[in-house]
């Protein structure tokens, strides 16, 4: 009955209902759109990053990732290749060799990071051959080298030139050799642009004296939110005494840290806007408490329990927030899906600085059901307590007063 009764007195002013309706949808939007659209910005971000260079995890040698050198190499066998066959959840598994060399040509040297891949493997994951700019991109049995444009400038060299690499091979071998330069290969980010040189898995293998052995195997996932799983199989499949795995929150702690300082302004952001929400929800109990003073007055004088009276008002206003949830999840889901498609671009110089670290300048909104749902469950939550004022005034009303108001 109660049920039923406060389901009719919400249409009694129709214009009421509308507007603090309206006034909740409008909060379901704005929040839910902006959180929508934070979290596809950073998705992407975190996409275009791990598939720049990391990988969304890296096994390794135990030990490895602190020292980073090439005697903590381990062998690249069939337990390691086959892991996208064994592990349903991984797409690639990606072998390298890294580790640092001094270039030279003529009378000028640079310190390098030098990159053994497979070539087909490595396209496949990075999209490395879309990068050179110059020549041509490496065969699996190359003998020759892939440069970065702003160190080939530092050097001074262009395609057909010689460079000598000079460095320490696996457990002290000395590692020299002459390498023609087959293509020149440009990264936004500018650091990368100044130190890397990529051979074939083999001819780095040749260089550092390490045949059949790799310092990191990048792992491509089908799904990022298959990261935890994947990570845990890898650690349940793979010897921890041998192995370390890194996913790329653990490789890139910056990246995390501004994620998290972000989402924290988002936060901060939407508190804003709930507590401007919630004066306006609250502004509308208000009126409504006033306007029916003399209703509440005469339904206590004949005989109704305050406290049924009460959870009607309350469920009056639940009902209400409830429209306007639901009309605030209609209206946005479409919003949010077009932006999924159609992402809001970046121009000028702030497009630059992020390609600039390898990232499309690019703001996707994520249609994710779980935001339009928390959201509008945020919302109710809050009309919920606020909806406790007219229960509270109705516990202290004095009928009699009430009818003379």
């Amino acid at each position: 009955m109660i049920w039923k009764l406060a389901w009719r007195n919400i249409f009694r002013n129709k214009r009421r209902t509308y507007i603090t309706a309206a006034s909740i949808a409008l909060a379901v939007l704005t929040a839910a759109s902006m959180r929508a659209i934070q979290k596809g910005a950073w998705d992407n971000m975190v996409d275009n990053v791990v598939k720049y260079y990391t990988g969304y995890a890296q096994i390794h040698a135990n030990g490895y990732w602190e020292d980073k050198t090439i005697d903590l190499s381990f062998a690249y066998d069939e337990q390691v290749s086959s892991l996208a066959t064994s592990i349903a959840s991984i797409d690639q598994v990606v072998p390298r060799i890294e580790s640092f060399a001094l270039a030279a040509y003529g009378n000028k040297s640079n310190g390098t990071l030098v990159v053994g891949v497979d070539p087909i493997e490595e396209d496949n994951f990075t999209n490395l051959s879309d990068k050179v700019t110059q020549g041509a991109y490496l065969d699996p049995k190359d003998d020759g080298a892939l440069v970065a444009e702003g160190l080939a400038e530092i050097l001074n060299v262009g395609l057909g030139d010689t460079l000598t690499l000079l460095s320490q091979g696996y457990h002290g071998a000395t590692a020299a050799g002459n390498y023609p330069i087959k293509g020149l290969v440009k990264f936004a980010s500018p650091q990368l642009n100044r130190q890397m040189i990529y051979l074939s898995l083999d001819g780095a293998s040749d260089f550092y004296d390490s045949q059949g052995l790799i310092t990191s195997a990048a792992i491509n996932l089908n799904s990022p939110d298959q990261l935890e799983l994947t990570t845990s199989l890898l650690k349940a499949q793979l010897d921890p005494k041998t192995y370390e795995i890194k996913d790329y929150r653990e490789m890139m702690p910056e990246l995390m840290q501004a994620k998290e300082l972000d989402i924290v302004s988002g936060y901060i952001t939407l508190a804003i806007l709930y507590l401007i929400i919630a004066f306006g929800i609250f502004g509308t109990i208000l009126m409504m408490v006033k306007e029916r003073t003399y209703e509440f007055g005469i339904l206590l004088s004949i005989g109704m329990n305050r406290a049924k009276l009460g959870m009607t008002v309350w469920l009056e206003t639940i009902f209400i927030g409830l429209l306007g949830a639901c009309i605030g999840i209609l209206i946005s889901m479409p919003i949010v899906a077009w932006f999924s498609i159609n992402p809001i671009r970046m121009t000028g110089e702030a497009a630059t600085a992020y390609e600039k670290f390898g990232v499309e300048p690019i703001f996707p909104a994520a249609f994710d059901i779980s935001i339009f749902l928390s959201q509008a469950f945020l919302v109710l939550i809050m009309t919920s307590i606020l909806a406790l004022y007219p229960i509270m005034t109705l516990q202290k009303l004095d009928p009699v007063q009430a009818m003379r108001a």
